[in-house]
This record gives structure tokens, C-alpha cells and sequence, in this order.
């Protein structure tokens, strides 16, 4: 399986790759990648979330047991786990592709910047949705923003960190 992942990942930067050139002078490569695939893993959430909060809830609450949520905070606890393992992948196998540390730890650190990453998302749609009365959708858009500001970094110096002697090597 994991082998497929490879392949496709490969064949992801092929096509990545293919438009960079006129960005080379602005981005390096892995920057590049790094905002395809999270603009794809973004727009893929981003039609998730729709989806799920006016089609599978239909804008209603989500009753979980002992637990109520709000129909935008339901959305995201369903979407969160999808989206994030979709973003895992892209990353792994397309963006930071030189870190050399195991599958199991980059998961593991990805899974705790997700979690930050889902707190700060929840706490911005608890803002602009129920004290600002903003729409949920673009609420949502405005919480992805400042998300994928502290992923990048986070990713490129946690998760997926290349040890230093391997740095200057890549450069």
C-alpha cells in the first residue's frame, strides 16, 4: 500500500512541478507544493464541510449521546478526521517528502498540530458564528485562513523535520 502512496505521490508533484517555473523566482519547490496541495486539501474540506452541515445534518444540531453540538461545530467534528488524514497523505507523500522519520511519529505530530489546529478552528466559528452572527461557511473560510499559517510552519519543523546535517545537504 504504502508503495501505491509513493506512486501517487510522485505522480502529484509530477503535475505540481509542472507549474512552477514561473514561481521559482518568488517560492522554493516544497513552498510551492505546500500550497497546491493545501489549497486542494482546503477546497476539498471546504466542500466537505458544506456538504456535511446542509446535506447529511441539515444545519441542525448533533446529538452525540451525553453531548450536543451546534450544527457548525458538528459539521467539524464529522469533517475533521476525513480531511485531516487526506492532508496527512498530500503532505507525506507530496510536499515534505525528505524527512526520514517514521511514518508512525510524523502521523502522531501530525495528528497534535491538527488537534491545535482544530481548537483554534473551533474557537474561531464560536467567534464569528455565535457572538458575530456571521455566516458559517465564510466563517469557516476566515478560521482555514490562520490555520494554514501556523500548519506550514508547524509541519515543516515538527512534523515532517529534516535533521540539520540532511538541511544543508537538500539545499
Amino acid at each position: 500500500m504504502r508503495k501505491k502512496f509513493i506512486l501517487v505521490g510522485h505522480l502529484i508533484s509530477q503535475v505540481i512541478d509542472f507549474f512552477y517555473p514561473p514561481f521559482r523566482k518568488y517560492m522554493t519547490l516544497q513552498f510551492f507544493r505546500y500550497g497546491f496541495t493545501g489549497a486542494a486539501n482546503v477546497g476539498f474540506s471546504l466542500v466537505l464541510y458544506f456538504f456535511v452541515y446542509n446535506f447529511v445534518l441539515r444545519q441542525q444540531i448533533l446529538p452525540l449521546g451525553f453531548f450536543t453540538f451546534s450544527s457548525h461545530i458538528g459539521t467539524l467534528i464529522l469533517t475533521f478526521p476525513v480531511s485531516t488524514f487526506f492532508g496527512f497523505l498530500l503532505q507525506k507523500y507530496v510536499t515534505f517528502t525528505d524527512s526520514d522519520l517514521r511514518g508512525s511519529v510524523q502521523l502522531y505530530r501530525y495528528f497534535i498540530v491538527a488537534f491545535a489546529n482544530l481548537a483554534i478552528n473551533a474557537f474561531f466559528l464560536k467567534i464569528l458564528v455565535d457572538e458575530f452572527h456571521f455566516w458559517t461557511t465564510p466563517s469557516q473560510m476566515v478560521a482555514t485562513f490562520f490555520c494554514i499559517l501556523i500548519s506550514y510552519f508547524s509541519q515543516k519543523k515538527y512534523t515532517f523535520k529534516i535533521p540539520k546535517k540532511r538541511q544543508s545537504s537538500i539545499k
